[in-house]
């Protein structure tokens, strides 16, 4: 990781775009801007020249008594009211007047590990970034560091890894009640015209959907990579009766040798909210998931509609704010979006955002790979496997807000694919 940053120079991961006042600039505006931003301080310039630095912890400071005036009049320097009142007078000074004029900087050509070195040495957490006549050009943090000496080197994550991340928010990302309103019907409906009596939900995540099938007299399996998304469904199993629960079982498995592991063969296996698509060993897995199936099966897909999202939507996937489960007063926020990589694969990007007494605040961020199906790819795949009747459908209103088997499919229009295959 050193050599890495030994190669790597300042200029490769500053921020070009900083914020500065003038010497001239209100402490008031100062302390807006270091809050407004989120930031430990801002650098203080003279034309384009840094002369100091100004803190929070600088403005701070002048609100309390020095040691001085506390040992001289000890009984006045804890007078908090007084402290109040001077607010004003303070927030009127000028930069100038409370800046740091040592200003540790570091030059735009450095290399990448002098500045990790300084900040170590001088235990700060941002530099400015000069050029060769010290004019401010940028700042660096230890964050921009993190991020381009070791997030970028981190493989993407491995699917149980991400689920088991996305576990904990996923109730929140989606609107259950409106999805679960459209979709179970038409599976209930789908199902009792195929005379379909036991189903294997793949990749079932939290279990909503195994749930409310099980609700409407469906035996019912669930299989998920994740420990936690398995964990967080057996969890859900507590809040229904003992007659649901007995139709019921969630199970923590790789999906290998399930013939084997299961113990039982199903009229149904259904791939819900683009489960499939996150596995590169895709062809595999449906191999393995035939030999579970009955010889007059049904498999179920939904798919992204990929081609819409990167070619229409921008590649934004959705956006989504919701009110905490917790907190009535606190909100969380949901953005997911791909990028597509050069191997032919795409990078689902989930961020998520908390929402507090009064700012959005940054709570993290994931990604991982995932294959880009499409109706023909998943079509071939099925019928080398015997599946001969297959059929598609689309729906519009929406990532999964949409009836599953009502609508065509249309490649510029339907946010997702819906896929019915029979043997």
């Amino acid at each position: 990781m050193l050599q890495i940053m030994g190669f790597m120079k300042v200029l490769d991961v500053m921020q070009k775009q900083v914020d500065f006042v003038t010497v001239e600039t209100s402490v008031k505006d100062a302390a807006r801007l270091i809050f407004g931003r989120g930031i430990y301080g801002v650098p203080v310039c003279k034309e384009k020249k840094i002369v100091g630095f100004i803190t929070e912890r600088d403005i701070l400071r002048k609100f309390y008594p020095s040691m001085q005036e506390y040992v001289e009049d000890p009984v006045h320097a804890r007078d908090f009211e007084a402290m109040e009142k001077n607010v004003s007078e303070i927030f009127n000074l000028p930069a100038k007047e409370i800046m740091n004029e040592k200003v540790i900087t570091i030059e735009v050509d450095s290399p990448l590990m002098r500045a990790q070195s300084y900040m170590l040495v001088y235990r700060v957490g941002r530099l400015p970034v000069v050029d060769k006549k010290g004019n401010l050009v940028g700042i660096v943090t230890q964050g921009d560091i993190f991020r381009a000496v070791v997030g970028q080197q981190l493989p993407f994550e491995q699917d149980e890894q991400f689920h088991d991340w996305l576990s904990r928010h996923y109730d929140l990302i989606i609107d259950w009640e409106k999805r679960l309103a459209k979709e179970i019907p038409d599976l209930t409906q789908l199902f009792k015209r195929e005379k379909v009596k036991t189903v294997l939900d793949v990749g079932c995540g939290t279990g909503r959907h195994a749930i409310a099938l099980a609700k409407e007299g469906f035996h019912v399996v669930g299989i998920d990579r994740s420990s936690r998304m398995i964990y967080v469904a057996n969890e859900a199993l507590k809040g229904v009766s003992n007659q649901v629960k007995d139709r019921i079982r969630f199970i923590h498995l790789e999906y290998k040798n399930l013939n084997k592991v299961l113990g039982e063969t199903f009229d149904v296996a259904m791939f819900m909210g683009t489960g499939f698509a996150h596995n590169k060993n895709y062809k595999e897995i449906l191999t393995e998931i035939s030999k579970v199936l009955n010889k007059k099966a049904i498999l179920i897909f939904q798919i992204t509609n990929f081609e819409k999202v990167l070619k229409i939507n921008r590649r934004l996937f959705d956006f989504h704010i919701r009110q905490s489960l917790i907190n009535k007063n606190q909100e969380h926020a949901f953005l997911r979006f791909y990028d597509p990589q050069k191997e032919g694969l795409l990078t689902l990007n989930v961020a998520v955002f908390d929402k507090g007494a009064k700012r959005w605040m940054a709570r993290g961020t994931h990604a991982m790979s995932l294959v880009p199906l499409d109706k023909t790819k998943i079509t071939s795949l099925v019928k080398r496997l015997g599946f001969s009747n297959v059929s598609s459908y689309g729906g519009e209103a929406g990532f999964y807000y949409d009836s599953l088997f009502k609508k065509p499919f249309k490649p510029m229009e339907s946010d997702v694919l819906h896929i019915v295959a029979k043997r």
